[in-house]
């Protein structure tokens, strides 16, 4: 399952990393009237962070000459705000934000758009995934955690932001790796898993940086590994006592799942003018060159990143045949 795991989001990296989104200079087209963000996703999750941050510094530097309205839309695994955008068609006031679950849903439920119908802005950062546990909770490492669910297979309760989306995908990569089985619980975003697992509802969960950090901070929860290949570079503690660079990597632990990443997307809805896509790429690139989003990027851990709508399709193509495999055995896919 290693290889399926860099398959999914290891291989989106090598597509990002080296260039860039480039644009030469601002499209005539540009808002006439109120924006809105739309979050696939509940509140206080990562994408809602996401969206709340690119609104915030958009304000602040006034790259926009209208307001910005942000609102959550993340019923059905973040369907709920896709549907909304694909109905918005030819609107460029309508900005959708997500992740892969753009084109990754589609192949696990019949929704109403298609991944191609959205217009790709660009995806802006790669976020990490981590292994979390309840502050007190008996297991001390990632090791302990897999000892205890091999003892007591679907016994464990594993939470994460919706069904059959990325945080479910890598929990079947979990089990896959270290021959456990977990019951997974579902919720609306990773904001409410942090929450259920403070309060010892479950007993783990598979939360990116950004939306546990209050919870370590506070002493509710604790990472126990990140899913990567080394440890996260070093930075400014979270903790009294540790940073994200103390976290060890989850293959050195009895969880042989290398990598796994997720890619913030931005997203337009069909049909709308070229400039549209030209002003918004503008936008976004901008609001990457602020020192408001290098602060972001460091405190949430993510990895920065600019993709062009070329380098978007590209990626999605990748992601999409990868998870067609790891899909398929577990009767996932509707088409």
């Amino acid at each position: 399952m290693k290889a399926t795991a860099a398959a999914l989001f290891g291989a989106a990296m090598t597509l990002t990393l080296p260039a860039a989104a480039q644009t030469t200079g601002q499209a005539a087209w540009q808002p006439t009237r109120p924006v809105e963000f739309v979050v696939t996703s509940g509140a206080g999750g990562g994408t809602d962070l996401f969206a709340r941050t690119v609104q915030s510094i958009v304000t602040r530097h006034n790259l926009v000459p209208t307001s910005i309205v942000v609102t959550n839309k993340g019923a059905g695994s973040g369907a709920e705000g896709f549907v909304y955008g694909r109905g918005a068609q030819g609107d460029p006031h309508k900005v959708i934000f997500g992740t892969n679950n753009e084109w990754l849903l589609p192949l696990v439920a019949r929704v109403a758009w298609k991944p191609l119908d959205l217009t790709p802005v660009t995806a802006m950062a790669f976020d990490e995934f981590m292994l979390w546990v309840k502050e007190d909770s008996p297991y001390r490492s990632a090791a302990d955690l897999v000892a205890a669910a091999r003892e007591r297979p679907g016994v464990l309760r594993m939470g994460g932001s919706q069904t059959r989306d990325t945080d479910q995908t890598l929990t079947l990569l979990i089990q896959k790796a270290a021959g456990i089985r977990f019951t997974y619980i579902p919720f609306r975003g990773g904001g409410e898993a942090g929450v259920q697992l403070a309060g010892g509802h479950i007993d783990a969960n598979t939360n990116n940086p950004s939306e546990s950090t209050g919870g370590w901070r506070g002493g509710q929860v604790r990472p126990v590994c990140v899913f990567r290949r080394e440890p996260l570079p070093a930075g400014p503690r979270v903790t009294e006592a540790q940073s994200w660079s103390d976290i060890p990597p989850c293959a050195a632990q009895g969880i042989t799942v290398d990598e796994f990443r997720m890619p913030r997307t931005v997203f337009l809805p069909p049909a709308v003018p070229p400039g549209a896509q030209s002003f918004w790429a503008d936008v976004m690139r901008k609001v990457s060159e602020t020192p408001e989003w290098q602060d972001y990027i460091q405190r949430t851990s993510q990895t920065a990143a600019l993709l062009s709508p070329d380098q978007m399709r590209a990626l999605m193509q990748t992601e999409e045949r990868a998870a067609r495999e790891l899909y398929g055995p577990e009767g996932w896919l509707v088409n």
